[in-house]
């Protein structure tokens, strides 16, 4: 029996308490960032982000797979997916075509071997393009859902391949909101994530 979650509203923008109840903090020592690689779709897009990703191409091609590259030739950066979502292409029904594979060729260093990364991300923090990784990459394990009005609400997706994050979370006492404040600003913006923060010393002080 699923347990109900409470809802509150931060800014015109609804989410589960469990975004501030729950710990989590990425652990690539445990997942090899399976993210990347694992589900039957791509990562949602909007049509700005996949203007930006077109953009960013060039920069992230040598870091793809021969496969990815051929995906993308064959039917672009991004496609329509059974539930009518936009979402980034992928590779034999799973890998994201922008995943590459921590190696002694392409090596980040202090993370392990054969991990999963992201080559738009890795060509930003390079200076080489302005676009990082579409927004709903960077806020998993958050899903943005959009509802009639244009209301929007945010959920705590559990997946198993997280189980070492949320094993660190815990660890370090780190809410997934707190981990995810970066990103959380980069969509909502400086001021929202101020109401957020108060919201939750409400509910800790509760």
């Amino acid at each position: 029996m699923n347990r109900q979650i409470p809802i509150l509203e931060v800014g015109g923008v609804l989410l589960s308490t469990d975004l501030i109840t729950e710990y989590f903090c990425c652990d690539l020592d445990a997942c090899g960032g399976a993210c990347c690689i694992e589900g039957d779709a791509g990562a949602p897009v909007t049509l700005e982000e996949v203007a930006e990703i077109e953009e960013s191409l060039d920069a992230a091609w040598p870091l793809m797979s021969a496969s990815a590259q051929s995906v993308v030739d064959r039917q672009g950066v991004a496609y329509t997916d059974p539930e009518a979502e936009l979402v980034t292409s992928i590779v034999n029904g799973k890998d994201c075509v922008f995943t590459y594979y921590n190696s002694a060729e392409q090596r980040v260093e202090g993370l392990p071997e054969g991990c999963c990364l992201c080559a738009l991300e890795r060509v930003c923090r390079e200076g080489k393009t302005r676009f990082m990784k579409p927004i709903s990459c960077a806020l998993y394990p958050i899903r943005e859902k959009h509802f009639a009005g244009g209301l929007i609400g945010l959920n705590y997706n559990r997946w198993a391949i997280c189980e070492g994050a949320v094993k660190r979370g815990r660890e370090l006492q780190m809410p997934l909101y707190r981990f995810l404040r970066e990103p959380l600003i980069r969509r909502f913006g400086e001021e929202w994530y101020k109401e957020l923060e108060e919201a939750a010393r409400l509910i800790h002080n509760a």
